[in-house]
């Protein structure tokens, strides 16, 4: 006579089992898109770096001669 509990618990189980291996599916598709985008996001963070490093140039050599006006 079988079990009607396990039954149902190996139900579940097999649903657990099946929903995990969709959400690693899901999060290996989430982590190659994020990849993708922290590639294509690689030249503004490299134009930012050099749009910091020029404002602070600019004001380094304001400040040097004198130049810099109060606002």
């Amino acid at each position: 006579m079988e079990n009607p509990h396990e039954q149902v618990q190996n139900a579940l189980l097999a649903r657990i089992i099946t929903n995990v291996e969709k959400l690693n599916e899901a999060i290996i598709v989430l982590n190659r898109v994020l990849q993708e985008v922290n590639r294509e996001n690689m030249n503004v963070e490299l134009l930012s770096q050099m749009w910091e490093n020029y404002q602070r140039n600019v004001l380094f050599n304001l400040e040097s001669t004198d130049s810099l006006e109060k606002p």
